[in-house]
């Protein structure tokens, strides 16, 4: 009898010719290109450093392409958007010690939003690693352990024949859902290792599945087709799994009303009879969700921003779809279906009845007009204004990146991201600095489209450098920086916690005048002028900087009681 296991592919003739002639003058760097390539990655990102050199002078002799950015955590949030927008696993190369570490950040981004980010890092020699005191440049007593606790899975090599092995185990668990960030550390000698180790031509790329229990699903399926009030919140996990689709038929079936989260915008239409579109920051949409006898959360671990701040309290079953084993239950008891978003919903559609409910629309439209009467009560014109302005003049198509920044607080609730995978903000961990080294990762991914970036001074600040890699790769990135002279939202925190703000106010530079400096065209505008000046800057191929100086208000939070 024979198995599938048994079965072994066996190289033709050109093959072995290859593998028992490897060209000469091959290292261990040459294997790590040759195996991400091998797994079908065609960019990277990253930043070279002493112990890395190995790595980055294979990329000569390598078909993929670089781009280089100026500070570690940046070339992380690049390879993080990279990743979103592909689906793939986005290589970064860096080095040991603290180039390595300065990339933390962005890679606790990644882990937060689900982001598959695959990091490769030199170490330290072979002979320094276990923890002892050997004075070698960049030496931590254990450099792994500064990542465990963010990324999904570390793998250390120490040999060159383990390097193959090692990025394609990296890979597949980059890509297995949940997706995330892995780590991958290789010592400088190993990469600078001369090898005879046969050319790697191929790999194995395809992650491991996450389906459905079926009892678990038959129950859910049950629960929601007898539901008087089902409703749904889809989350990030959407998104990832590209479910939109299946989760649009599953909530027409069921007549059930879906909010997004700030993760999963664009998971659903925004103008969808049933869309209570991404109020989820608001009283009347927690108290929508409350009244729902059947919940269904996907891909969500309703944590503070979509519960509204832990307010949220339902008083109905919850069926929460999850791949993060970890987020299931976390906050809420509930029927915990540990899955990918998109495979448990097809189980479900293949197993709900369809539902009748006429009222529905109905009660999505009484409940966005309390939204909207409750945010026009407040005087907020200019803030609406103002992202009214960016919707209209940023392309349908088009991917926006967010920072830490109250026009993005803004955009969470009320902006419509068109689609799918369009709509990106670092509300995962919240870090400043995301959005414009993000916007020049989706730029790399996809060039056929403009990529706006938004920013306050505050976060600009982060990642002005950028402009420079910008220049450097001609990336079709439009940047918005709205400058309020600070970090705008935790002044406004503060003024309502203490009465004044400290720390807050920033001395910035002439952004018009330092981006032309790096050759990039810069431009101030108003309001008023917003929509016209931002649609023509994303029309004009290239890196751009539009300043927008405004001092925005948040609309009042819903959960301080």
């Amino acid at each position: 009898m024979t198995h599938d296991h048994d079965l072994v592919l066996r190289p033709t003739p050109a093959q072995t010719e290859a593998a028992l002639n490897p060209p000469p003058g091959r290292t261990g760097g040459d294997l790590v290109v040759e195996t991400l390539a091998g797994l079908g990655a065609t960019t990277v990102f990253g930043l070279p450093g002493q112990h890395a050199l190995g790595m980055f002078d294979a990329l000569r002799r390598s078909d993929l392409r670089y781009i280089g950015l100026r500070v570690e955590n940046n070339a992380g949030f690049a390879a993080d958007a990279y990743g979103r927008i592909t689906g793939e696993a986005a290589p970064l190369l860096l080095s040991t010690g603290p180039g390595a570490l300065t990339s933390l950040a962005a890679l606790q981004e990644a882990a937060a939003a689900s982001a598959p980010v695959l990091a490769v890092s030199s170490q330290v020699p072979t002979a320094g690693l276990g923890g002892g005191r050997h004075g070698y440049l960049h030496e931590l007593p254990d450099q792994a352990a500064s990542f465990r606790g963010v990324v999904k899975s570390v793998h250390t090599v120490r040999t060159p024949s383990q390097i193959p092995s090692a990025i394609e185990a990296a890979w597949k668990s980059a890509l297995s859902a949940p997706h995330g960030p892995v780590w991958v550390e290789i010592p400088q000698d190993v990469l600078l290792a001369e090898t005879a180790i046969p050319v790697v031509t191929g790999g194995d790329a395809f992650p491991e599945e996450l389906p459905p229990r079926p009892e678990l699903t038959a129950v859910a399926a049950d629960l929601l087709s007898k539901a008087a009030r089902p409703a749904i919140i889809a989350g990030g996990g959407v998104v990832r799994a590209d479910a939109s689709g299946k989760l649009k038929q599953l909530a027409e079936r069921l007549q059930a009303p879906v909010v997004t989260t700030p993760g999963g915008k664009g998971a659903f239409p925004w103008k969808h009879p049933l869309s209570l579109q991404s109020w989820i920051e608001d009283r009347h949409t927690t108290d929508f969700l409350e009244d729902a006898d059947v919940l269904l959360v996907v891909g969500s671990g309703l944590g503070e921003l979509s519960s509204n701040y832990h307010t949220f309290k339902p008083r109905g079953r919850v069926v929460q779809i999850e791949a993060d084993l970890g987020k299931l239950e976390s906050n809420h008891p509930a029927l915990g279906i540990h899955a990918d978003a998109r495979l448990a919903l097809q189980a479900l559609l293949e197993t709900v009845s369809e539902r009748q409910d006429p009222q529905a629309p109905e009660r999505v439209r009484e409940l966005l007009a309390k939204v909207t009467d409750r945010i026009a009560a407040q005087e907020l014109t200019l803030e609406q204004d103002v992202l009214a302005s960016v919707r209209k003049a940023l392309p349908a198509d088009s991917p926006s990146f967010w920072d830490m920044t109250i026009l993005a607080y803004w955009a969470w609730s009320a902006f419509d991201a068109k689609g799918p995978n369009h709509m990106h903000s670092a509300q995962g961990a919240g870090g400043l600095g995301y959005a414009f080294p993000a916007a020049l990762g989706a730029a790399a991914a996809d060039p056929t489209r403009p990529v706006l970036a938004v920013s306050g001074d505050g976060g600009a600040l982060y990642s002005i450098a950028e402009l420079a890699t910008a220049r450097q790769y001609d990336l079709d990135v439009t940047w918005l920086i709205v400058d309020d002279g600070g970090y705008g939202i935790l002044r406004e925190y503060m003024n309502d916690a203490f009465g004044e703000a400290t720390a807050t106010d920033l001395t910035r530079p002439d952004y018009v005048a330092l981006a032309e400096s790096f050759g990039v065209p810069g431009l101030r505008t108003t309001p008023e002028n917003l929509e016209q000046d931002l649609a023509k800057a994303l029309k004009t191929p290239g890196p751009s900087v539009v300043l927008l100086p405004a001092v925005l208000r948040m609309f009042a939070p819903t959960h301080l009681g």
